[in-house]
């Protein structure tokens, strides 16, 4: 028997694009200034130039867990997000009858 999942409605659509809207669209413009008025220190002035480095592995390590996560998204390991829960508790059942 496969199960399908199921598809939201449409009120958890906009609920969703809501959340994005109210916290991820703000957030993004705030990062986007502050790495902007970053640059123009570092352009500007020569001390400024000692945060570029920290930054740098900032912004790859996020855009790694970016590329984890559309990497997870795409292979549909969100689609049952209850099924690791009864997974480790049959593992646990497993080595406590060992």
């Amino acid at each position: 028997m496969s199960q399908e999942s199921p598809v939201p409605s449409r009120p958890r659509w906009w609920l969703n694009g809501l959340f994005v809207i109210i916290f991820v669209v703000p957030g993004m413009l705030g990062f986007c200034f502050k790495f902007s008025e970053l640059l123009s220190l570092v352009q500007g002035d020569a001390e400024g130039a000692f945060a570029i480095a920290p930054i740098t592995n900032y912004l790859l390590a996020s855009s790694g867990f970016l590329f984890l996560l559309g990497w997870a998204a795409m292979n549909g390991m969100f689609h049952d997000i209850e099924r690791p829960k009864y997974t480790m508790l049959e593992r646990e059942a497993q080595l406590k009858d060992h």
